[in-house]
């Protein structure tokens, strides 16, 4: 063989090599990452929407962000999720856990946020005839099935000795039952407090219960991640969520900006937000700790004993704390530069 016939054969070599490092590169870069919350927008997710801070960080790769809020609630973000309509997702416990229970192709990889005020009321017409829980047996009460609010009321109702069973269920969104409730068409909503309080604070319901006076059902929101993004685009993902710890670790040291960017972009009430966050902090920070964890494991626990769940969930195939700790682990060598 000739080494002219060595060299071209060297160079072909060279080029197909070429090929596929252009690939593999492609392949850890993706050029959209969409990432869904469900609405009004979990607070990290308003602040990056804000601040524009995915895009700030993968400026240099030109990644761009879409950043989608759901207003059908968590079943809607989950399913969004499962079918890689979106990558990524700040949701509430129930419809992960679901998701998990059903073996959906969606791993936990970080804490949404951990308050310990629920945030979320149960309220009825002002002049209803309804003062305690138990009134509610035979009536007509509108909450989005399957989320962490369906999660209350089954808990509140169970407190009294009732079940789901006992109540007229009707799954609604904010912008339909607040008009059905105002109207007397229905009986009572759950719903955050700071949605609840565009009612309350135009003196057209009350509170029947807060769940704030319960933290023991406090449980963590979380941030999910399609299983194939997560295998594919690792590198990406820990950025994402050394991200998510910058807007955590911001947000606490800048509480009246952090107050006013969120009711501003979610419409909320500023008194409803600033009861939930009445400690001064926000509590977002993103690690999976063993309180979380334990938190996750007991409400799958009620939401199979109260007929919410199918299924169970492998937390060893599910949870994936790798990329979380790697975001902590760059934090604590930035700080010591």
């Amino acid at each position: 063989m000739s080494r002219i016939t060595h060299t071209l054969k060297a160079l072909a070599l060279a080029a197909v090599g070429g090929l596929f490092a252009l690939n593999a590169a492609a392949q850890s870069a993706p050029a959209t990452v969409r990432i869904g919350s469900t609405a009004p927008g979990h607070l990290k997710f308003i602040l990056a929407q804000h601040h524009n801070s995915f895009d700030k960080e993968f400026a240099k790769e030109n990644i761009k962000f879409d950043l989608l809020p759901f207003t059908g609630g968590g079943s809607e973000a989950v399913t969004a999720l499962a079918t890689g309509a979106v990558d990524i997702a700040y949701i509430g416990n129930n419809p992960a856990l679901r998701a998990a229970a059903q073996k959906a192709n969606i791993k936990l990889v970080g804490t949404s946020s951990f308050v310990r005020n629920s945030g979320a009321y149960i309220i009825v017409p002002v002049n209803s005839p309804i003062k305690t829980l138990k009134d509610l047996k035979g009536k007509k009460v509108a909450y989005l099935a399957g989320t962490v609010r369906h999660s209350t009321l089954t808990k509140a109702l169970k407190s009294v000795g009732l079940t789901g069973k006992d109540i007229e269920s009707l799954n609604l969104p904010f912008e339909a039952s607040g008009p059905a409730l105002a109207r007397g068409d229905i009986d009572a909503i759950v719903e955050s407090d700071n949605v609840a309080a565009t009612l309350l604070e135009k003196n057209a319901a009350r509170i029947l219960l807060d769940a704030g006076n319960h933290p023991e059902w406090a449980v963590p929101n979380v941030i999910v991640v399609n299983g194939d993004f997560a295998k594919k685009y690792p590198e990406v993902l820990k950025r994402v969520l050394k991200v998510d710890l910058q807007l955590a670790t911001w947000a606490d040291a800048n509480y009246e900006e952090t107050i006013k960017i969120f009711t501003t972009r979610t419409k909320s009430s500023e008194k409803a937000v600033r009861n939930n966050y009445k400690d001064g902090r926000f509590n977002q920070d993103p690690r999976l700790t063993d309180e979380v964890l334990a938190a996750l494991k007991g409400e799958e626990e009620f939401m199979e004993s109260a007929g919410l769940l199918k299924g169970s969930v492998d937390y060893a195939k599910w949870v994936d704390k790798s990329f979380v700790d790697a975001a902590y682990a760059g934090a604590a060598v930035a700080a010591k530069q």
